[in-house]
């Protein structure tokens, strides 16, 4: 008999129900007795014991669907430490639930606070399978995360859809993509949706550039522009502040976010009219493309074969198209972002992608 908690924890994306599906199904077929506990709200129902037994067929049906059938909530890795308003110790509380249901191991599914609080409770003594899941594809470890190209899909559409107003109304757009630390996303959705320029955080950038940009265009007879722009995107003057004073600056500003920066100076430096579209949380929403159905199928099998074979406290990462084992240890707290001068960087800009700088 094999006891096996598991959780979502952090932001929701369209896959995890899928890689689920894949880690039960992956021990379901190997021949042993098992029991599975679900447990609600990521780590606050593995806090507070609000957990329920499922069976293996309570997963079927789910890998096309998107969301999580086990609810998600963020618990902040910088607080699991201090203990909650009634005085409760998180990490007690964690670990008096694992050994009271007395489970051999604890899947985890989340993005990198999600990983840092796994990798806490494996140092604790925990039996520990993480499994890497972020639209943003940052974890570091893993050359994709699950959720990705569901949301990638979804970004290039809206691109897509605005060419057409764009191009009848000879107008500037910028389509904010998520991403506030890193720029994966907004990088391979501005590329796949053709946008003329594309901002992240990686690469601060120079509003001049920008506008400059935009104007070649309006030399060459291009009577509109498309910038794919990551919500984390910083000008060249901002990179420069520290993080207090940067803090001070934002709550002192009066835009929702860069993007309308962006479209204010844009429209005061050339005259243009400007629009912004926000798809926000559209991007995690849906159900999961196809590659992320096949990822998370061999990712939760792999998953399933570490439980097998006892060998836990690793991240289950895709490698050069194989699965792999990563300890947590090596990986927990890093994040993978962009080198502005890797290849990919450099191939957009032979195409005359502008990035800011």
């Amino acid at each position: 008999m094999k006891r096996i908690g598991i959780l979502t924890s952090g932001g929701d994306c369209q896959a995890l129900n899928a890689a689920m599906r894949g880690v039960v199904k992956g021990l379901a077929n190997s021949g042993d007795e098992l029991e599975i506990f679900g447990f609600y709200d990521g780590y606050k129902g593995l806090i507070y014991g609000n957990y329920r037994s499922l069976a293996a067929q309570d997963f079927s049906g789910i890998l096309t669907m998107g969301g999580t059938i086990l609810g998600t909530s963020r618990q902040p890795y910088k607080l699991m430490r201090v203990p909650d308003r009634d005085g409760l110790d998180k990490v007690e509380a964690m670990k008096h639930t694992y050994y009271k249901l007395n489970l051999d191991c604890l899947v985890i599914l989340g993005g990198n606070g999600t990983q840092k609080t796994a990798n806490l409770l494996r140092e604790e003594g925990l039996n520990v399978i993480f499994l890497p899941k972020t639209i943003d594809n940052d974890i570091y470890g893993t050359d994709i995360t699950f959720g990705f190209q569901s949301a990638l899909n979804i970004a290039t559409n809206t691109i897509d859809c605005i060419h057409t107003t764009a191009a009848s109304h000879n107008r500037v757009f910028i389509v904010e993509i998520m991403g506030h630390k890193v720029g994966w996303l907004p990088l391979h959705a501005g590329i796949a949706g053709g946008a003329d320029i594309i901002l992240i955080p990686e690469i601060p950038y120079d509003i001049d550039k920008v506008v400059e940009a935009i104007d070649n265009r309006t030399e060459r007879e291009k009577g509109f522009t498309i910038l794919a722009v990551a919500e984390g995107a910083i000008s060249q003057e901002k990179a420069m502040l520290t993080k207090k004073e940067f803090k001070i600056f934002k709550s002192q500003v009066g835009y929702p976010s860069v993007s309308y920066e962006v479209a204010d100076q844009i429209a005061q430096k050339t005259g243009r009219e400007v629009r912004v579209t926000v798809p926000g949380h559209m991007q995690r929403g849906g159900s999961p493309c196809a590659y992320d159905r096949v990822l998370c199928t061999q990712l939760g099998a792999a998953a399933a074969q570490a439980i097998e074979d006892k060998d836990y406290g690793n991240m289950i990462a895709m490698i050069d198209g194989q699965t792999a084992r990563v300890p947590l240890g090596e990986v927990a707290g890093k994040l993978k972002t962009i080198d502005p001068n890797c290849q990919l960087i450099q191939e957009a800009k032979k195409v005359g992608i502008c990035f800011g700088d």
